[in-house]
């Protein structure tokens, strides 16, 4: 079993990267949701992907949107956003296009993806021709793992390390007293429970005003989560964090225990049947479900959960589905 922290476990980590852009690519090119950017960062599919798996991504990416739009919304953008293990994550640019950027994005992940990513920007105008839009006089700053401009910065960091992550954030020009979003998409769950317990406990210390989005596995100790641990396992993906992920409580308390003030969690069944049903109906035209019990099940065992801290009373506990 590799040692989380290790080489053999962070490169097994680095692969659901790969594996979660994949599943994204293909569940545009089938119709779920538009996004015109994955293209650029990852190649289709060679086979299909389940419709199940299709539903649940859309449900993930939908869910965390619509928290990432109603956070900016209710800070008039007059705010930033963190994206923690971001991998290949479109998002700065699909706010661009929504006219909806915060005062500055940064997307943060292990060195070696962030120069995957970089290596896309600076190949591929459609990418990089966006930063350049919203960039002021002065010169992009880039080198092989980082990269900052006027309003996107990214950053290859490990955040198990907050020392560095934190003096890596501030040279790009963070500013802990705008209202802050943090987003970790099955990110926590890959580090020791005292590793993430720390990562959320300095967020909470950092920003007066913020919110932390989760997105990650629960139930992990019935049947079904033991057999995804054990699937997990078998790729070397050990999955560090799983005591938090046992219910929708035990992950608000992580957050509640580490500083921060209100806290919800649903699990994605939940977030599914809050999505706007008009386009729920569409996309459940796309591909025909033959095994409705799978995909309940998926999705009974992923959950969003999010806090906030709000000393500006900028109503952040107020966001919800």
């Amino acid at each position: 079993m590799p040692v989380p922290g290790s080489d053999t476990a962070d490169e097994a980590v680095r692969t659901t990267c790969d594996d979660a852009s994949i599943c994204k690519r293909f569940a545009v090119s089938v119709g779920y949701w538009k996004d015109p950017y994955i293209q650029y960062f990852v190649r289709q599919a060679k086979e299909r992907k389940a419709p199940e798996i299709n539903r649940g991504y859309y449900a993930r990416v939908q869910g965390v949107q619509h928290l990432v739009s109603a956070f900016l919304r209710q800070t008039q953008c007059n705010c930033q956003i963190i994206n923690l293990g971001s991998g290949l994550d479109t998002t700065f640019w699909r706010l661009k296009d929504e006219n909806l950027l915060p005062l500055k994005y940064f997307d943060v992940d292990f060195p070696m993806i962030v120069a995957r990513k970089l290596y896309n920007i600076k190949s591929k105008p459609p990418l990089s021709k966006p930063i350049m839009e919203v960039q002021s006089g002065e010169s992009l700053l880039m080198d092989s793992h980082s990269m900052d401009s006027t309003r996107y910065s990214i950053i290859g960091a490990d955040l198990r390390n907050l020392p560095d992550l934190e003096e890596r954030l501030k040279k790009f020009n963070m500013n802990p007293d705008l209202p802050t979003l943090l987003v970790a998409e099955c990110v926590l769950v890959y580090m020791s429970p005292q590793q993430s317990a720390a990562l959320l406990s300095w967020a909470a210390k950092t920003f007066p005003a913020a919110m932390f989005i989760n997105y990650e596995q629960i139930n992990m100790g019935d049947r079904f989560g033991r057999i995804m641990v054990e699937n997990l396992q078998r790729r070397h993906c050990d999955l560090a964090g799983v005591e938090a992920c046992q219910s929708l409580q035990t992950q608000k308390d992580r957050l509640l225990l580490n500083g921060w003030e209100d806290a919800t969690a649903l699990d994605m069944i939940q977030v599914y049947s809050s999505l706007p049903q008009d386009d729920v109906r569409r996309i459940e035209k796309l591909e025909f479900l033959d095994e409705k019990e799978l995909l309940e099940q998926l999705l009974l065992h992923y959950c969003i959960c999010w806090a906030t801290k709000d000393k500006q009373q900028l109503g952040l506990a107020d966001i919800t589905f």
